[in-house]
């Protein structure tokens, strides 16, 4: 897939490129399901829940359309490679069909991508074994540009599905530099997703104007708010 030319016009467009993110570790369980029961409602393209949630999120949006994700390594990227593909088959095995994985920052900052691309190339291949898509999480805000680049090239060289810049815990969120530096630095077969400190319908069509072709929020209800808002008149 490529970056999707047009800017949304239509609620119901917005909503098509939104991750709900349910990812907050004090989440409840009854919080959970009124997430995907949102999710749901609103037609959003998934939801982004933690590990342990996977199967029961899968059960609660079955048939909705609206698909499964789940993070690998997260939020700091440090696990063992073997845990994080261990992570990877068992969240595939639950349901998910979307993940969204930590990259080792360290390893990042030591510039030593060949280690790094190995790590991701292991769960892409996992992943496309199962049907699942890829999203590479750089943390942008910890990484200066250039390494930033040369992540985007190398896994752009493995085809992974996405790169995306923030895990929303780190110490910065999606801004529209990255977004532009991330989309510029990548195949054109490699999307963008967005996700940190999105709350506003404004950042969210700045981001997506970038580049960006999906966006990771937990403020899903007032970016659709203001959207419908803006946009009801226009039909």
């Amino acid at each position: 897939m490529t970056f999707h030319p047009n800017l949304p016009t239509k609620p119901k467009e917005l909503a098509s490129l939104i991750d709900h993110a349910l990812l907050s570790p004090t989440l409840r369980e009854a919080e959970l399901e009124a997430g995907c029961a949102l999710a749901a409602k609103e037609g959003v393209a998934s939801v982004c829940v933690r590990p342990c949630s996977v199967s029961r999120a899968k059960k609660w949006l079955e048939g909705s359309g609206v698909k499964v994700g789940t993070v690998i390594g997260f939020p700091q990227g440090g696990h063992h490679p073997d845990i994080k593909l261990a992570e990877s088959a068992k969240a595939l095995a639950d349901g998910a069909t979307e993940l969204d994985m930590v990259i080792n920052l360290g390893w990042a900052m030591d510039r030593d991508f060949t280690r790094l691309t190995n790590e991701v190339a292991k769960i892409l291949e996992l992943a496309h074994r199962n049907g699942a898509l890829l999203k590479v999480i750089l943390e942008t805000a910890k990484l200066p540009s250039d390494i930033k680049l040369e992540i985007c090239r190398h896994v752009g060289l493995i085809s992974v599905d996405f790169v995306k810049t923030s895990t929303g815990y780190g110490d910065g969120g999606a801004t529209v530099e990255d977004v532009l530096l991330l989309r510029n630095s990548s195949p054109s077969s490699v999307q963008v997703k967005a996700s940190g400190g999105i709350r506003t319908l404004e950042q969210a069509l700045a981001l997506l104007k970038a580049g960006a072709t999906r966006l990771g929020t937990g403020s899903t209800t007032d970016l659709m708010n203001a959207a419908r808002l803006s946009w009801n008149h226009l039909g």
